[in-house]
């Protein structure tokens, strides 16, 4: 297992979590801390692996906008991607 740590700046969120294949598309069981300045933070332990994962900004899902990659997801969207090795995002 390999901790990685999330990270959005979004100042005017009131909650934010991520839903994601790594907890079986359930944003309730992964809230995201706020910090300061609108800062979230939330540190995952995960395997070594692929994942992907959408953010849920005020019940809205959304990419996250500093992953490196993305995958298309069946509602025509994109989902990030998370590849974890090393404990390196």
């Amino acid at each position: 297992m390999q901790k990685v740590r999330m990270e959005l700046i979004h100042p005017t969120a009131m909650q934010v979590c991520i839903g994601g294949t790594f907890n079986a598309w359930r944003p309730a069981v992964t809230p995201m801390i706020a910090l300061d300045q609108g800062l979230w933070v939330k540190d995952l332990m995960l395997a070594p692996s692929q994942y992907e994962y959408r953010l849920v900004v005020d019940g809205v899902w959304m990419p996250d906008p500093q992953a490196d990659e993305t995958a298309p997801n069946p509602y025509g969207e994109m989902n990030s991607v998370l590849k974890v090795n090393g404990g390196t995002r």
